[in-house]
């Protein structure tokens, strides 16, 4: 049987996520919550979560010892990052400013007050919070079975700004932006799937039977 590790880094309620994954993977992956290096390294895929700060988590994932283990696990294995854990995987971020960790060029940037207008001029809040369609860019195995225009459960201030065309799935507020980005064995998402119902448990179990390939 599979393991999924899901990373404890000391940052968010993980409750939710652990129950979500043990819901879709059923009787076909063992999923452990870890703050144990070894572990992660020894497990076939890996989820990496956060939530927060983004300064609070780089500086909880710096001291909790599993940094380097997060590293590699992205350069070798079926790879899901959630919310500000898919930030974290980006070179810096407007939040702090702080630097992350690389894995994708580019940033994390605030929603501009600027351009917060609705369609019929009102004004939008930041943080952008609620339930949002998204929209697909380029087909993804990770997407399979999940309609275009499916909405998912938002809560952030900040959204990626990838320098590379890895966009795979847009949502709006107001603009268009990137919602989730993939490369190789990687996915990462800005919004929270294990809180998105039906369409975010269809997107937890596709990582689940996912082989890390396009």
């Amino acid at each position: 049987m599979q393991k999924i590790a899901i990373v404890d880094y000391g940052m968010g309620n993980l409750h939710s996520v652990v129950k979500s994954m043990q819901l879709v993977a059923a009787d076909r992956a063992a999923v452990m919550l870890t703050a144990d290096a070894a572990e992660i390294a020894a497990a076939d895929k890996v989820v990496f979560p956060g939530q927060g700060a983004m300064p609070d988590c780089m500086a909880h994932l710096e001291e909790s010892g599993v940094k380097a283990a997060v590293l590699k696990a992205a350069t070798e294995k079926p790879f899901l990052g959630i919310c500000v854990g898919a930030q974290l995987l980006f070179e810096r971020s407007e939040e702090g400013p702080t630097d992350s960790l690389g894995v994708f060029g580019g940033q994390v940037i605030r929603f501009p007050a600027e351009r917060m207008v609705g369609a019929d001029g009102e004004k939008l809040k930041v943080p952008h919070m609620g339930w949002n369609e998204m929209f697909i860019k380029r087909d993804h195995p990770l997407w399979t079975g999940i309609a275009d225009g499916e909405r998912f459960y938002f809560v952030h201030s900040y959204h990626f700004a990838p320098t590379d065309d890895i966009a795979v799935i847009e949502s709006a507020y107001p603009y268009r932006f990137a919602a989730a980005v993939a490369r190789d064995n990687i996915f990462a998402i800005q919004c929270h799937p294990e809180k998105s119902a039906d369409a975010g448990l269809k997107l937890l179990k596709n990582f689940v039977d996912w082989d890390g390939r396009r």
